[in-house]
């Protein structure tokens, strides 16, 4: 930080509302990761980012978020000619036929050759694909631990967990306020698993997004003159058989596409 001296004179900058957006619990804590070269001014969701670039120097070059995840899936493509897709398919809990590695991706089926081809009766979206191959080349196959956490609590995720909430369980919550019969279409159309309701929340689902990576949605309705909630809750081991990167791309995915379901539908979000 040019001209900042310690944490108070970064803290000094910052609106000091505790907003929990950036994912620490605190504005002090932001700002001691801040002067400690952890995170960058800018990542303060709250701040006008002309103060950023000025009191910490210009922030990185913007990439293009479409020509880096192409770019991104070229390179895993290129891996796949090296990939052994039998052993793999024990491994990840697929199968393996006709050449191909055969995986369940939210109910549907999902197959690659070691030409990295993917082939499957739906529309492949970037945000499917990239953690599909992330999981084909660096899952463990480690079982899901039955735990549910958010992201903040896995291994990376807190400095995603900001725009995690304000990208994906915020505009998620929205579809729901909007659009009731959402978790009914989860289970009929996605294969997900109504559960007995966690941390007290009204509705819970269980999507199954890869065979060993299991995601928890949990939703509050608004009563009482208070908004309603909406958590993504993640299996303890789920870092294991998928970066965190891919998770939060992945769930931003699933905002998306729960967006799209709503709109097919005549509703407003």
């Amino acid at each position: 930080m040019s001209g900042k001296k310690s944490t108070v004179d970064i803290y000094k900058l910052l609106e000091k509302s505790n907003c929990r957006e950036c994912g620490y619990p605190t504005c002090m804590a932001f700002a001691a990761a801040v002067f400690q070269g952890r995170n960058h001014l800018s990542d303060c969701p709250r701040l006008d980012p002309a103060v950023a670039e000025a009191e910490g120097g210009a922030p990185a070059k913007t990439v293009d978020p479409s020509e880096e995840m192409n770019k991104a899936l070229e390179e895993f493509r290129a891996q796949m000619k090296d990939v052994d897709l039998e052993a793999r398919a024990k491994v990840l809990g697929g199968r393996y036929a006709n050449g191909r590695l055969i995986l369940k991706i939210l109910g549907k089926d999902f197959g690659v050759d070691n030409a990295g081809k993917i082939h499957t009766d739906i529309h492949v979206n970037p945000w499917v694909a990239a953690p599909f191959f992330a999981y084909v080349l660096q899952g463990q196959g480690v079982e899901p631990s039955g735990e549910w956490i958010s992201l903040r609590e896995l291994e990376g995720g807190r400095p995603l967990y900001g725009l995690f909430v304000q990208r994906v369980e915020q505009p998620i919550r929205k579809v729901a306020d909007a659009y009731p019969d959402l978790f009914a279409d989860m289970v009929d159309l996605f294969g997900g698993k109504e559960v007995e309701p966690a941390y007290q929340s009204d509705i819970s689902v269980v999507l199954q997004v890869l065979p060993k990576v299991p995601i928890m949605v949990c939703y509050w309705r608004p009563e009482d003159g208070m908004e309603s909630n909406f958590n993504l809750l993640f299996d303890g081991n789920a870092n294991k058989n998928l970066p965190t990167q891919a998770l939060y791309t992945l769930s931003g995915g699933l905002g998306n596409m729960f967006e799209k379901l709503a709109l097919r539908h005549g509703v407003a979000v």
